[in-house]
């Protein structure tokens, strides 16, 4: 059978020593232009967007592209060929995965699409050129998309409804997004960057091979109250110096509920109280309470002659070592 050279190279724009990053940019900028969702209505761009799709499928794959470049001289010329012997016998099984080769030419079927009985590359498998099933399954790429959580999810844990954008053949065989609705159960006291694996909702297999898996990593949101320290949660306590000095029994806000505390005479700014349990890590982290001692301002005559008879009958050295 006689085709019509096709000349991958001079469609796309491209020299026959280009390298794979020039021509895949080469392509991306052929398929912005002549995308049929682009230019509805319009079949030349229609045309020039499958041409564009049929030399990238051969060029972008190392194995395909040696195999075009060996037919010869004569395609240099734009002449009708005929493929050279033993091309027969060759398969395409690489890592460049199934196609389905319907909408692309002659040319291509002849060298790339199957002789005696058609065969050629299908999508999720491919056939070898005697018409002989060779397919594979194989399973579908992991993915991974970001779990977006308030610390109190974090902490409590359970189900929650999320939704995520999935890559999936468009128009023309170029990659389109959809939005996919997921149900997924967060593990109580998970930790800022932890992966939870939801099976089978990664991308999708090929010859009826399984999906792959979808990693949801957690991010944790800021918080008003709290910031996390590893396991634990750390918030601060405001006191006045009279509760400092006495003791006191306040109410603290958890990532739970609030509970009350009992804080011992004598404490300082910055020194941290720990509330057992109250963290992440399913159990592991406690809650670490910062003591924040507040001095009143605005004295009245009255208050400011009491704090002038404290600091006249106290012993307390704040500077001493």
């Amino acid at each position: 059978m006689s085709v019509e050279y096709k000349d991958y190279y001079k469609t796309l724009g491209v020299a026959r020593t280009a390298s794979q990053e020039d021509i895949s940019k080469a392509f991306k900028k052929l398929a912005r232009k002549h995308h049929p969702d682009l230019n509805p209505g319009d079949a030349g761009a229609e045309a020039r967007f499958k041409e564009a799709n049929e030399a990238y499928e051969v060029l972008k794959d190392p194995e395909k592209r040696r195999l075009y470049d060996q037919l010869g001289p004569n395609w240099q010329h734009g002449q009708n060929f005929q493929p050279p012997p033993g091309f027969e016998n060759i398969r395409f099984g690489g890592q460049g995965g199934g196609f389905d080769a319907g909408g692309f030419s002659d040319f291509f079927e002849t060298i790339f699409g199957g002789f005696a009985g058609g065969g050629g590359f299908r999508q999720g498998g491919f056939q070898d050129f005697g018409g002989q099933h060779a397919r594979r399954p194989r399973r579908g790429a992991d993915a991974e998309a970001v779990l977006e959580l308030t610390l109190e999810e974090a902490y409590r844990g359970g189900p929650k409804n999320v939704t995520v954008q999935e890559q999936v053949a468009g128009p023309g065989g170029m990659p389109t997004l959809r939005t996919k609705a997921l149900e997924v159960k967060i593990p109580a006291g998970v930790k800022d960057g932890a992966r939870i694996r939801l099976a089978g909702q990664g991308n999708p297999g090929q010859a009826g091979g399984p999906a792959g898996d979808l990693y949801m990593r957690a991010r944790i949101l800021p918080h008003r109250l709290f910031r996390v320290d590893g396991d634990d949660v750390v918030t601060d306590l405001h006191l006045a110096p009279w509760e400092a000095a006495l003791g006191a029994t306040v109410t603290v806000p958890t990532l739970e509920r609030s509970v009350e505390m009992t804080v011992p005479p004598g404490v300082s700014s910055g020194q941290k109280l720990r509330l057992r349990g109250k963290g992440l890590g399913g159990g592991c982290g406690d809650q670490l309470v910062r003591i924040m001692i507040r001095t009143p301002k605005d004295l009245d005559e009255t208050q400011r002659k009491l704090w002038q008879e404290l600091a006249r009958a106290s012993r307390f050295e704040p500077r001493a070592d």
